[in-house]
């Protein structure tokens, strides 16, 4: 049995819980945004950094993806264009707070282990470079040239390129992103693993086979237009706040909202737009017209159901339902689809969803009568063993109506992290198609290893069999972010090297292999300045339009570099100054490396000069652009046959998914409030229907540890509080990174192989 127990600098006893709120954003969310921006930044600083964000002439936030209103389709943006949570981020990269020599002096690495996430973070940014060695109690300082001396030599020493590892987080820039894997590229392998990996790489599996690729296929003037927007298994009063401005246009043009979840949370159901005086004195603006709360992972029966109805509807009424010409236009495999759905189980789907036929039947009535509708959807369906057929019957539904390639209507999976997209546009993938692979070998004329690498839970299986002894992360926290925590963690530590290109302290930099670095960089809201003047970077938001982000602080430390810096002088130290790569170019200006990526990547032509423009471009999109299906193998659209499938769980057990705090971005724990659901001074909470807590014997308040159940084997995780909540029966959820310890390693989704972070069976046991 693995077991995950409490961090002793957060006291869980002072945890309060309340009740629920309605409504997202509002006044509260305006106060916490100035509050933790003065902790952090101080006023004048605040003011300062906050009214750059997202703006044309700033930087892009270092959170979510959502994407800002262009001027060509109408949009403007506001003074202040960024959500509470973009706000936390920002206050969090540009804090004040330092973690410097004096700092690793004072705490050995065995203290650092027993601190949690938030504290680590909390502790401010880190100034240079600092190393760990061999059997040492603390971090101490290195210099840069040290640093990529110790690496090279490291890498060098490995007797074949594969034993290496480098991992990606979503928020390097596209130049970073670029050299990077043309550095891994140069080195000889595709060991490319990075955060999408585990969350939307079942939507790119899918949408690849559906409709020819991996992106969605609307615009933010989509959403505008829309007559119906359905939202499955997300939440975006936390996630992605920004993305309840664009539903509230839309509900005031008319249009309608399904939202299908487990938990009903705030900002599904209620907006208070805090720059609109409804949003202030008002009751704001009511968000999800139809509520279904579904039961975790029954959205694939969900799916079946609404299609069986309105092929159903069809027949009785003959092309009132079904977009007959666009099926027979630009689909294939829709015969085999309506076979599928034809003779569907009522009963399998009521046991699936939870949801009853008639609330079923009324959604389906909603994307009958809508000419408009965009799907949306997040990690809440990504996650699941079946999430790949899932995505595909959302494409199934929405081909059947032809809601894909024109105005108001779509496929929109919305992006968790800046820029997660843009780096696998740029070749940060274990897997990257022949076409990439080609055009990069004829652009810098060097060999370009072809054998797939590993992606994020095949390079834990191969540290933790020894096959993977150099680990690099450009950013991110692999060790709080990936499943199977302790298994996770010792895989970590059989590695000869991990190196982490870090803004912050997190757990990663202390589940360390023999050596340890630490690489600190500049933030997105800092100046980078090289040899041939100022420099910008750029990014592609969730709806695939690359814009630029320039920094505009004073850098925390006068020994920071850039990631481009980062990449190019440890190639230099790599390959030596020969290399056909011009990697010292590429440091000293930014053009040089989109001149190559303008030759590389395909849609990014001229890309120096378009990027420039005020709202930057929009890479093409062929089912959204034109109605068409390149991608897919036979140009067409492709409707899908799938089994209908969805966890069952046993008696007495309940099924757990792993979600945010309100007060968190992914891994990085902003603060200890999660105030939509009720929850202030404490994380280690686990959500459980009330009727559910009856059953199985345990009372509101009390204490458990929750244990995970898989192919035999328990995973623990220590001393939670029971907390009554209106989930749907028999689900259970719990905060990550805490809940990961439960997660399997080997419980991924099908195709995809992402980690089952949303259906992990597990019962309730009272601690004594």
């Amino acid at each position: 049995m693995t077991r995950n127990a409490p961090q002793d600098d957060i006291d869980e006893s002072r945890i309060q819980v309340g009740k629920p709120k309605g409504w997202a954003a509002g006044i509260p969310g305006v106060a916490t945004s100035l509050v933790r921006g003065v902790e952090q930044m101080g006023t004048g600083r605040t003011i300062r950094t906050l009214r750059l964000l997202n703006q044309r002439e700033g930087f892009d936030c270092p959170g979510c993806a959502w994407p800002e209103p262009q001027q060509a389709d109408g949009g403007h943006r506001h003074v202040a264009e960024f959500c509470e949570n973009g706000a936390k981020a920002v206050a969090e990269e540009a804090t004040k707070r330092r973690v410097g020599r004096e700092f690793f002096a004072k705490h050995t690495i065995e203290e650092l282990r027993g601190k949690t996430d938030y504290w680590l973070g909390q502790q401010g940014r880190i100034t240079e470079p600092f190393v760990l060695r061999d059997g040492a109690t603390h971090y101490e300082p290195i210099s840069w040239d040290g640093a990529f001396d110790l690496i090279a030599g490291e890498m060098k020493a490995l007797e074949d390129p594969n034993e290496a590892i480098f991992y990606t987080s979503g928020r390097t820039s596209n130049e970073a992103a670029f050299a990077y894997q043309l550095m891994v590229r140069s080195f000889g392998t595709n060991n490319l693993p990075d955060c999408s990996n585990m969350c939307h790489e079942s939507s790119g599996a899918a949408l690849s086979e559906t409709t020819g690729i991996g992106k969605g296929s609307v615009s933010l003037a989509d959403i505008h237009q829309a007559d119906l927007i359905v939202v499955v298994g997300q939440n975006p009063g936390t996630n992605h706040p920004r993305m309840l401005s664009a539903l509230e246009q839309a509900k005031k043009n008319g249009a309608k909202i399904v939202a299908v979840n487990p938990l009903p949370e705030a900002g599904l159901m209620r907006f208070k737009n805090p720059q609109k005086v409804r949003g202030v004195v008002g009751n704001g603006t009511p968000l999800a017209d139809e509520f279904a709360q579904i039961r975790l992972g029954g959205d694939l029966a969900l799916f079946q159901a609404l299609g069986h109805l309105m092929l159903e509807w069809e027949q009785q009424s003959p092309g009132s339902v079904v977009d007959q010409a666009f099926i027979d236009a630009s689909t294939d495999g829709f015969e085999d689809y309506v076979k599928q759905v034809r003779d569907l189980d009522w009963n399998a789907v009521g046991e699936a969803t939870g949801l009853p036929r008639d609330q079923i039947e009324r959604i389906a009535h909603l994307l009958v009568d809508s000419e408009r509708t965009i799907y949306c959807w997040a990690m809440g369906l990504t996650q699941h063993k079946h999430a790949v057929p899932s995505i595909k019957e959302i494409a199934n539904v929405a081909l059947l109506r032809g809601m894909i390639g024109k105005p108001g209507a779509g496929l929109c999976p919305v992006r968790g992290h800046s820029n997660v997209q843009g780096d696998r546009t740029m070749g940060v993938w274990e897997k990257m198609p022949e076409e990439f692979m080609s055009a990069l070998s004829d652009e810098f004329g060097i060999p370009i290893p072809r054998d797939h690498g590993l992606d994020t839970v095949d390079s834990i299986r191969a540290m933790r069999d020894g096959k993977g002894k150099v680990f690099f992360a450009m950013g991110g926290n692999f060790a709080s972010a990936t499943p199977d925590t302790e298994l996770t963690e010792r895989a970590l530590k059989s590695c000869e090297l991990t190196v982490h290109v870090s803004t912050k302290l997190n757990r990663s930099h202390v589940v360390h292999g023999r050596t340890a670095l630490i690489l600190p960089t500049l933030g997105r809201t800092e100046r980078d300045v090289q040899a041939t003047g100022e420099q910008f970077v750029t990014v592609e938001d969730s709806m695939s339009v690359v814009h630029s982000s320039r920094g505009r602080l004073k850098p925390s430390s006068e020994h920071l570099i850039s990631e481009v810096a980062i990449v190019s002088r440890l190639a230099l130290a790599l390959f030596g100054e020969g290399h056909a790569v011009p990697w010292a170019e590429f440091e000293r200006d930014y053009d040089r490396i989109r001149d190559s990526i303008s030759r590389v990547v395909p849609g990014c032509e001229d890309f120096n000069a378009r990027v420039r423009l005020p709202d930057g471009f929009v890479l093409p999109n062929a089912p959204r652009d034109a109605r068409e299906f390149t991608g897919t193998k036979n140009g067409k659209a492709n409707f899908t046959a799938s089994d209908l499938e969805w966890p069952v769980v046993p008696e007495g057990r309940l099924l757990l998914q792993t979600m945010r705090s309100h007060d968190q971005y992914n891994t990085t724990i902003y603060g200890l409030s999660d105030r939509y659901r009720g929850i202030e001074d404490g994380r280690r909470v686990v959500f459980v229907n009330p009727d559910d807590i009856t059953e199985l014997g345990v009372a509101d308040g009390q204490i458990v540890d929750l244990v995970s159940e898989w192919r035999g084997g328990d995973r623990r995780a220590e001393k939670f509080r029971v907390v009554s909540y209106p989930t749907a029966r028999g689900c259970a959820a719990a905060y990550f990174p805490e809940a990961n310890a439960l997660v399997a390693l080997d419980a991924v989704a099908d195709t995809s192989n992402t980690p089952v972070s949303k259906a992990i069976v597990i019962r309730l046991e009272p601690t004594t």
